[in-house]
């Protein structure tokens, strides 16, 4: 399973491989763009959406009723097995 940033990312990726060759200077400039956001994409957004997704998981299973000890281990456990693609 994949996350919507995840999938987003591949999207990118697949129409970043289909620019290919000599490309004119519109089509290097969205290439790069294509790049850039890809790199960002990289760099922060796949942590935001984890960290969203380990709190929702948090939420949803009353961790302030356990004290919060033993649920974020538990909910880094479920990203890695649910979301990890690497």
């Amino acid at each position: 399973m994949k996350t919507a940033i995840q999938e987003l990312k591949d999207k990118i990726q697949h129409v970043i491989e289909e620019l290919n060759g000599e490309l004119s200077e519109y089509k290097a400039g969205y290439k790069q763009c294509l790049i850039n956001i890809q790199n960002d994409i990289d760099s922060q957004m796949l942590l935001m959406e984890k960290e969203h997704i380990c709190n929702a998981y948090k939420e949803g299973n009353h961790s302030e009723m356990r004290g919060g000890k033993f649920i974020n281990p538990i909910a880094e456990q479920y990203y890695n097995e649910t979301f990890k693609s690497e």
